[in-house]
């Protein structure tokens, strides 16, 4: 019997019981267009959350003050920021900026809502790369004098004002009343950002804090943009340097009391674990795979049974063990190749479908891996010729006689 004739009886058998052959492909065509979704959706938020991390610049770092090794915690001034932007003792760092945040009961007219508040030194937009949707961005002026001036993220904005314009607006933080002079683009990130206000440094400690002033103004953190990503590890040693010299009676080189963050790490960091997440994903989904493959070895060994005198005639008219193997397996192997691509399909559309798709206030992202479908229906295939081959040997295996005596 040559492979044609094999492939052509085999055909023949799979489709004789149609709904018994569908229902068998069901649990593959489940397995893998699970497998494929899953993974898309994914590598969808893997990419997605990489790429608003990197959105707020791989070339940044974070310093936050820390315990010391006595257990108390510093505090950092603008005296510190000064240092940090001496070229002499820091050559890769380009731009410092500082903050200081508090939370406070902002109330415009009949509106009212709670915010974090953050006091900004005038580069702090350009180095955390904020963009205005209206009005001014702080200068120098505001900083130095302490202006009761303030810029509204894109959500709080709508909150205090509604469909009105909020540049011009007066808004009262904590009781006190300041002018809106801007209003910020949506930031990406994790969307806190669109939802505070932002003022001087010196306006925040001064009209809402009880801080010092001056270089004596107190800062909770600073942002540090380096040179480029190249010189990000460079810049993080100098950061170290120029806080040591400057604090040099309060700051341990082996417990500095300070902590350094570098938003590379932070990336690279979230892609190993989204990965992990990812493959954890792609296992559940390949449970599936598994359990469509039993179904394939169940179907066949009920095939078995069911064609035992109809083996039994082959074997007698010359087919020989390994024509009868053959043809079980290739039965096996159509139904899981023919369940693979039409999950192929399935999976590639859902995927397709789901992108972009809001579940509440979640949106789905989804990014397709060619890579993947090709695995997912090579190990269909791999699955089915496994299922098959228990299923041929015991086909294989029958004796004649007693085949042809079955009822």
């Amino acid at each position: 019997m040559n492979a044609m004739l094999i492939l052509s009886t085999s055909l023949s058998a799979v489709f004789m019981n149609k709904l018994r052959t569908a229902l068998t492909l069901l649990g593959i065509i489940i397995g893998v267009s699970s497998v494929i979704t899953l993974m898309a959706i994914g590598r969808g938020s893997q990419d997605s959350i990489t790429d608003t991390i990197q959105s707020l610049g791989t070339n940044l770092l974070f310093v936050s003050p820390s315990l010391t090794a006595d257990g108390s915690t510093n505090s950092f001034t603008l005296e510190d920021v000064i240092a940090l932007e001496n070229q002499a003792v820091a050559p890769d760092v380009k731009s410092v900026a500082a903050e200081t945040s508090v939370f406070g009961s902002l109330v415009a007219g009949r509106n009212q809502t709670s915010a974090q508040i953050v006091g900004v030194t005038s580069n702090y937009t350009d180095v955390r790369d904020y963009e205005l949707a209206e009005g001014r961005l702080f200068n120098p002026a505001d900083v130095i004098i302490g202006t009761d001036v303030v810029i509204l993220g894109s959500e709080l904005a709508p909150t205090l004002f509604g469909n009105v314009s909020a540049v011009g607006q007066i808004v009262k933080i904590n009781g006190r009343p300041f002018t809106v002079i801007g209003v910020f683009e949506p930031k990406g990130g994790f969307g806190l950002e669109n939802d505070r206000a932002m003022m001087p440094i010196t306006t925040a400690v001064t009209r809402l804090g009880d801080g010092g002033v001056g270089i004596d103004t107190g800062v909770t953190q600073i942002s540090v943009q380096a040179i480029d990503t190249e010189n990000i590890d460079a810049a993080s040693e100098q950061i170290r340097l120029a806080l040591i010299l400057e604090n040099e009676s309060g700051f341990d080189p082996e417990n500095s009391g300070f902590n350094i963050t570098n938003q590379a790490d932070a990336v690279e960091t979230l892609e190993d674990t989204n990965q992990t997440f990812v493959v954890f994903l792609g296992a559940i989904a390949g449970i599936s795979l598994v359990v469509g493959g039993i179904g394939i070895m169940n179907i066949m060994l009920v095939s078995v049974t069911e064609r035992t005198r109809e083996i039994g005639i082959q074997r007698a008219i010359g087919a020989t063990k390994k024509v009868i193997l053959s043809q079980f397996v290739t039965e096996a192997t159509i139904l899981s190749i023919g369940g693979g691509l039409i999950g192929v399909v399935a999976g590639t559309t859902i995927s397709y479908l789901v992108d972009g798709a809001s579940i509440g206030s979640l949106e789905m992202n989804t990014n397709f891996a060619p890579d993947i479908a090709v695995l997912s229906l090579a190990v269909s295939a791999v699955i089915g010729l496994g299922a098959g081959i228990y299923p041929a040997i015991r086909a294989a295996s029958l004796d004649p006689i007693e085949a042809l005596r079955h009822e």
